[in-house]
Order: structure tokens, then sequence, then C-alpha cells
């Protein structure tokens, strides 16, 4: 059960982008846990419709799906015309830091087109809120290696980076017009781990994005051995540090900028929202930095296997630490991280040993289980 107690508003629901990916049905599970009722629209580009099958199933709550492109105003339009929303959270888009560079057209249009129209669509539809999955990559080469305030200095280093600077600015400038709306603008850093039953999991369709999933892969035998860019960095064992945050965390932490926003509009008594409060920024992450030789260590440690490694030359852009400073989001969110790094890794091994092919060819463990939650409870249309 989620720890962080959200209240629904009555007679409304929330549409979720991207809602049948990794984060995104992390925190629909995490919103039906709360009692919300979820709309998800999703491309499916990077995703299965499974993910959210079993959200039901865990849940006991039904979550209406439509495959649908945020681009596709027409079709998103019947979305918005349907249900009755009062937020938004806007997950969809493309995230490939190494593709984003082979396509940066792609990048753009999909990214930063597709959140156009999305907000165009909330702002014809009366739809006053929206929660933005932003990242750190904003942040770009850090010049430092403090942790990293919402006030430090942007600069994305990569298309992908680009893609969600420009998706920023068209939600700040879409809602400084919008008296009515406001928005939270989280930037994520490294999501990992899975929801506890381990029924749902960062699911990659094609190369990984991040270091878990290849971690992951190499422990299962996808993958000969990891490679570990880089082992001279000024690091306390030379490997780059990052700011691993449990997905299920990040989840709440959508559910606590939602209840930020609810209250926002419950203080005001049907004011116009002020100027300076219509976007709020906020870093997503634990504030701790681990090395990849410590996560790896972790992973050894969680699934009793040993992950075989090379050292090879540094990635060109990598930085040496990037690591958040939430203290902004503990302050105004009353938002604050659980999980530590050896829970972290314990719930992705869980998943990804449970679901060696993702969410295809389900092992016979997982199959029972689906069928013990479908017990439990009949699902809630």
């Amino acid at each position: 059960m989620s720890s962080f107690v959200s209240h629904p508003v009555e007679g409304k629901y929330i549409l979720v982008t991207g809602g049948a990916g990794y984060i995104g049905s992390h925190t629909v599970l995490e919103l039906c846990r709360n009692g919300h009722s979820v709309v998800v629209v999703d491309n499916l580009c990077n995703s299965v419709e499974e993910s959210l099958k079993r959200v039901e199933i865990i849940s006991g709550k039904g979550v209406p799906f439509y495959f649908c492109d945020v681009r596709d105003k027409d079709e998103l339009n019947k979305v918005f015309d349907k249900y009755d929303f009062w937020a938004v959270i806007h997950f969809a888009g493309l995230k490939s830091v190494f593709e984003s560079c082979k396509y940066p057209e792609r990048y753009m249009n999909n990214n930063v087109e597709g959140t156009r129209i999305l907000v165009e669509c909330m702002i014809e539809h009366n739809v006053h809120n929206i929660v933005f999955s932003s990242s750190a990559t904003l942040y770009g080469n850090p010049k430092t290696m403090d942790p990293l305030t919402e006030d430090c200095e942007l600069g994305p280093i990569n298309p992908y980076g680009e893609s969600k600077l420009k998706a920023e600015q068209v939600i700040t400038e879409k809602f400084k017009e919008y008296e009515d709306g406001q928005a939270c603008l989280l930037r994520y850093f490294n999501p990992i781990g899975a929801d506890v039953t381990g029924l749902i999991g960062e699911n990659p369709k094609d190369i990984p994005n991040n270091l878990l999933p290849y971690v992951c892969q190499t422990l299962v035998g996808k993958r000969k051995f990891l490679r570990v860019y880089g082992n001279n960095y000024p690091t306390r064992d030379g490997t780059g540090v990052r700011d691993y945050v449990h997905v299920v965390d990040l989840a709440d932490g959508h559910l606590a900028a939602l209840e930020k926003l609810r209250e926002n509009e419950e203080n005001r008594n049907g004011a116009k929202a002020p100027l300076n409060d219509r976007v709020l920024i906020y870093n997503m992450g634990t504030g701790t930095g681990y090395s990849v030789l410590e996560v790896i260590d972790s992973m050894n440690k969680a699934s009793g296997k040993i992950v075989p490694y090379k050292i090879v030359d540094r990635r060109k852009g990598d930085a040496a630490q990037v690591v958040a400073c939430p203290a902004k989001a503990n302050k105004e969110l009353k938002w604050y991280t659980r999980y530590s790094i050896s829970e972290m890794c314990a719930d992705a091994w869980r998943w990804q040993s449970q679901n060696p092919d993702g969410y295809s060819k389900p092992s016979k463990k997982v199959l029972e289980m689906l069928e013990n939650f479908k017990k439990e409870h009949a699902v809630s249309q």
C-alpha cells in the first residue's frame, strides 16, 4: 500500500498519458490504491497493455485504456469529451538518450509537439491541473559535484534533454496565460525497482536506457557481461555516481504533487491562480548518490548471484556525479523517499526473476499470483 495518502476529487477522473509504461503503470497503481478514478492513453511505442491489466488485477479497480498518440488531437479530444478530468499526469514521450542523438527531430516532435497538443486539449476542456514527467537531464553535465537544486543552471547535452526542456517551456508559457491552471514539473533522477508484488516492472522493448535493466538482463543471462563506462572519475571508487530513486517513491511523488495542486485550488476558494504559483518545479531524488560498482554489489546481494562486468572507456558527456537536492519537495510536497538501495535492488530482482521475459511468457508463479489477486477481489469498473 502507498505510504502517501492522496484524496480523490469526487466524481472526477485523472488522465494519465503514457500510463502503460514503467513509471506510468506504477503511478496508475498507486492512484488506484488511493481510490482515484484513472483513464490511460498510450500509443504503446515502448510499453504493453498487459501492464495495465495487471494493475487492474492487483488493485481490483478498472482502468479504461485508449490506444492513442497525444499528437492526435482528434482522438485525444474524444477522450476529453468522454470524461470529466480534474488533472492530467503526462508521461507520454520518448526517453532514450542514445536514440535521441540518432533521431533528434523525432524526439522534438513527439515530446514537444505532443505536450503542446495535450495542454491545448486541457485548456479547451477546462482542465486546470497537470503533473509533468520531466528529467534531471535538463541539468546537463553539472559543473560541481554538489547536490542539484531546482535553481541550478540548465544545460541539456543531448536531444532528449533538449526536448524535455522545451516541453517544460511549452507548459510554462501556456500556463502563464491560463489563469485557472497550475502545473507541477517533476525532474526525475534515476528510477529503479518495482512494485513489491513483482508483477509490474521495467520492461524495455529494445535497448535499455538505464543501468538497472542492463544489470538485471546480465543476471538472467540475456547479456554476457555488463559494460562499466569508466573507472577514473573523481568519485569514491572511480565509477559514476547517480541518485537512484525507487519507482514507487517516485509514483508517490506524483500523488504528492496532485495533493499540492488540489490544496492550492481549495485554498484559493475560486480565485485565479497567482502567476508565481502556476508552475511549480521539484526534483525527485533521494539526495544520496550510489556508484555503478555499489549498485552492482547491491544487486549481487539481492540476487545471490554475481554480475560479470568489464571496465570500458568513458562515454562522451557522462558526468562524474549527478545527485538531487530534494529539500524543496520534502518541504512543499511533504514527500520523502522510503526505500534504500538494497530494497530498490531487491524489488528490481523480484520483478526480473519472476518475469525474465518481461510481460511476455509469464511464469507459473506469476500466473498463480495473478489468479490469487483475481480471487481476492473482482475488478470494479
